[in-house]
This record gives C-alpha cells, sequence and structure tokens, in this order.
C-alpha cells in the first residue's frame, strides 16, 4: 500500500510519499526457515518515507528525509541544502545511516558464480558531513565534501562481529568498528550533439587520520562513456577503473560481476581487489516506437589485486578474479515507468536473467 500527499506550509509546499509493504507471501515459508534469524512480523514489512521541503525557512533552504526499508537492508538520510551565496558555494548538510549485507566482498557464490548467497557479514554505517558544489563551468561540474564515517560489521542476528565465517578481520582495525574522516571530491564532464555524447567522472577520496587508529587511504575511481549513433542503432561503450593504495578494510575492495558490472555473475562473483577495470559496450536498436532491443557485452577484472585485500575473500570464496558475459535484452518505455530485461551467460555458460523497473513518471 502506498499514499502521496502534499501539504503547504506557508508559501511553500511540503511533499510526503509512504509505501509500504507486507511480505504476506512469507506465511508460506516452512516454520523453521521463518523463524531460522527469530524474524517477526514487523521484520517482513518492506517500504519507504519521503519527506521534502523546498524553501524551509523562506530562504530556497531545502530540506529531505528518506528512510527505505527492505527485508535485510535499510537506510536513513536527512539532508539539508541551503542556496548559493555571494560569498560561499551552495552547500549542505548530510547525515546518514545504512544497514546492508555485504554480499559483493563476503558473499558466496554458487551455481557457476551466477547466484550468492549470505557469507554472514553485514555493514552498519554511520556518516555525517558537509559538501560543497560548484556551479557547472564549460561542461564540468565540481563537487566537494567532508564527512566523518564509522562503520561496524554485524551478523545476521544483529551483533557487532570482528571476525567473518573463517576467523580473517573483517575491518582494517581488527576490532569491532572502523572510523575514518573522508575528504571527497566529485568531478564530472558531459558534452552531447546530435549523433554522438561524452562523458567522464572522477572520484577521489583521502582518508585522515584525526586519531591514531583511524584509516588512512587514498581512492580514486573513473568512469569514461561515449556514445555514437550508428545509423538506426546506438553503440554505448565505457570504461570504469579505480585503485587504493594505503589503509584497506576488505569492505573497500572494489567488486566485479552484477547487473552494473559484468552482467552473466552476481553482484561482486567475479572478484574483489585493491584495483579493477572493467569495460561494457552495448548496442541498442528499435524495435517500436515503445521497444528497444539490446545486445551488449562486458568484461572485468581485479587486475590481480585479490590477494592484496585483507583476508583475501575473492580466493576463499573461489572468485576467478576475471569474467567475461554476453547476452541481449528488451527496453520497454511506458507512461508508469522504465522496464528492463537482460539475459546474460556468463564464461561458465551460466545463464542469468536480470529484471528492472525504474518509475519515472
Amino acid at each position: 500500500m502506498g499514499a502521496k500527499k502534499s501539504i503547504h506550509a506557508g508559501n511553500a509546499k511540503v511533499d510526503f510519499n509512504v509505501d509500504f509493504t507486507h511480505k504476506l507471501c512469507a506465511a508460506l515459508m516452512l516454520h523453521p526457515f521463518r523463524n531460522a534469524s527469530g524474524e517477526n512480523s514487523l521484520s517482513l514489512i518492506i517500504g519507504s518515507l519521503c519527506v521534502k521541503h523546498p524553501n524551509l525557512f523562506g530562504q530556497g533552504e531545502k530540506l529531505h528525509f528518506l528512510w527505505d526499508k527492505g527485508l535485510r537492508d535499510s537506510n536513513i538520510l536527512f539532508t539539508y541544502r541551503k542556496p548559493k551565496s555571494e560569498w560561499l558555494l551552495q552547500h549542505g548538510f548530510t547525515i546518514q545511516h545504512t544497514l546492508s549485507p555485504e554480499l559483493g566482498i563476503h558473499g558466496i557464490p554458487v551455481d557457476n558464480l551466477s547466484r550468492i548467497v549470505s557469507g554472514g557479514v553485514n555493514l552498519s554505517r554511520f556518516s555525517a558531513g558537509v559538501d560543497l558544489v560548484e556551479p557547472a563551468n564549460n561542461n564540468w561540474s565540481i563537487k566537494t565534501s567532508v564527512k566523518f564515517e564509522h562503520v561496524r560489521p554485524v551478523n545476521d542476528d544483529g551483533r557487532s562481529i570482528s571476525r567473518d565465517l573463517h576467523g580473517l578481520p573483517v575491518t582494517c582495525s581488527g576490532g569491532y568498528y572502523d572510523s575514518m574522516v573522508v575528504v571527497k571530491q566529485e568531478s564530472r564532464y558531459a558534452e552531447a550533439s546530435d549523433r554522438t555524447f561524452s562523458q567522464f567522472s572522477l572520484q577521489i577520496e583521502q582518508g585522515i587520520a584525526i586519531l591514531s587508529k583511524w584509516l588512512i587511504f587514498n581512492k580514486f575511481k573513473f568512469v569514461a562513456s561515449k556514445g555514437l549513433k550508428l545509423g538506426p542503432a546506438f553503440l554505448l561503450t565505457s570504461l570504469t577503473g579505480g585503485s587504493i593504495v594505503g589503509d584497506i578494510a576488505p569492505y573497500q575492495a572494489f567488486t566485479i560481476g552484477g547487473q552494473g558490472s559484468v552482467r552473466g555473475y552476481a553482484e561482486g562473483a567475479v572478484g574483489s581487489g585493491r584495483s579493477c577495470l572493467i569495460a561494457n559496450s552495448e548496442l541498442t536498436f528499435s524495435l517500436n516506437p515503445m521497444v528497444d532491443g539490446v545486445a551488449f557485452l562486458d568484461c572485468g577484472s581485479d587486475m590481480g589485486t585479490g590477494r592484496l585485500v585483507p583476508g583475501n575473500p575473492g580466493l576463499r570464496h573461489g572468485k576467478p578474479g576475471h569474467g567475461l558475459g554476453v547476452g541481449y535484452g528488451v527496453r520497454l518505455k511506458s507512461r508508469v515507468g522504465y522496464f528492463q530485461v537482460d539475459y546474460a551467460v556468463n564464461a561458465f555458460q551460466q545463464r542469468t536473467v536480470y529484471i528492472k523497473f525504474s518509475n519515472i513518471s
């Protein structure tokens, strides 16, 4: 069930969006499985709550509150953003807490790497910080942020842990949590014409150890994309890469595999390393005004750096460190959203179907 409501507060409008669903199908599960983790009725509720205020104090200040809850994950985000002034760029304050299974690193691949099951490690993350957004200039936009992060691994029962199922550390400190201050800069470039477009983004993170046990590291990631119209078809290619030096916890490693990476593999099933390189190519052609067909080729590698991740989780879970996926799919555009289906085959001839729906209304 869901509901949308807008109310007027002075000259501003506040938007509420509430959507909750109870997993009634869980009642059909076998009793021992349903209660294996001590689940109650509340744990089977998924949904979201979103509250937006576009003009909180009458000077263009924006307030955004978001709460998402899944069966095994949750996200609480609070953002307060002020407009650009004569002496200061547009800036915002953000507080966020997330809880999610760490499948990309500690998940255990099965079925020829096409499916992944929980390895019993979940991440509870709390962050708070400030960001500055510079106005776009010559197709470039820059965002700089400084935030404090506190990362606490927990098991499936919600208890803090310092080691995984194999007895190896899941934090950089070796204790129950990691803390760090991260300075991050995101630069984006975009250029488009009638037949082509180019896009490039670069993220650089610097971990600063204010206290002796806090993490010190430098991490960068880039994504370069190029689109070209070829008659009635459109070819999109992209290259993604990154590396990290300095202190590293297993959860900071780059993960390779999954729908947004190398299709045909489960999330992180190709590998996890200190570095990564992923190439994607996709050819799109129109079947009718509402349906497009696609053919794609994905490949990725951890560049042999999986062994440099503490505990070497990639090797322990049998990940090859490199992978190739090919396939085809359809894209359906409708008034209610964008529907995407991909059929992929990996290097082990295992077949996987991905389904995604985006609400664009």
